[in-house]
């Protein structure tokens, strides 16, 4: 493949960031996007709507992690159990990567909401409870420090520690080879594409 071709394909090898934590067991999608806020042609704008009912009453703020200022520029989300599960709505992680959410850790995520995420390029890194209550702990005491999500050697780091955590293995292998955005992978090969369909007769031009 041409340097040219292969700039169009990007690898997730690690993400770093600050951290913010939003605890809860079985936190839904309708709770990260509400249904009333799917109404759209594209997903341009849905970050303002991430968790807006437990952000907002009445266009009041609440208490919520997302609508503190130290946690404002975080793009690491750290979850606990089963989060993103309910309806298949791509419109979540949509939601999170708008806010400006790059990777989640969590203990568990429901199947089809980590596949979304998958193909915007974001990584659902999991650990267990005690690991993951961890770093909100001290995501909490260090909201400006930085973590680090290897997602090639399974490993976060942050402050003076160092864990291990699990990538999925297929998740892993499609962020490291860069094979996770399939639109960006038929761009960059689009010369094969061509020739592979001028290759099938059922392609072929009549005369």
């Amino acid at each position: 493949m041409s340097a040219e071709e292969d700039a169009g394909v990007e690898t997730v090898e690690r993400v770093s960031g600050t951290g913010i934590p939003i605890r809860g067991n079985d936190i839904d999608t309708d709770q990260v996007i509400p249904a009333r806020f799917m109404k759209v042609v594209t997903f341009d704008g849905l970050g303002q709507f991430a968790f807006f009912d437990q952000r907002f009453d009445d266009d009041n703020e609440k208490d919520h992690p997302m609508n503190e200022d130290r946690y404002r520029d975080a793009s690491i989300m750290t979850v606990n159990a089963n989060f993103g599960c309910g309806s298949s709505r791509e419109h979540a992680p949509q939601a999170l990567m708008r806010w400006g959410i790059d990777a989640l850790i969590g203990e568990s995520f429901a199947e089809i909401f980590a596949g979304n995420c998958l193909a915007l390029g974001i990584p659902t890194v999991t650990a267990d409870h005690e690991t993951v209550v961890a770093i909100q702990k001290w995501i909490d005491a260090n909201p400006d420090g930085e973590i680090d999500i290897d997602v090639a050697e399974e490993v976060v780091r942050y402050g003076d520690e160092e864990v291990a955590v699990t990538v999925e293995d297929a998740q892993r292998r499609a962020l490291v080879d860069g094979v996770w955005d399939t639109t960006a992978l038929m761009k960059s090969n689009s010369s094969a594409v061509a020739d592979t369909a001028n290759s099938l007769p059922y392609l072929a031009d009549d005369d």
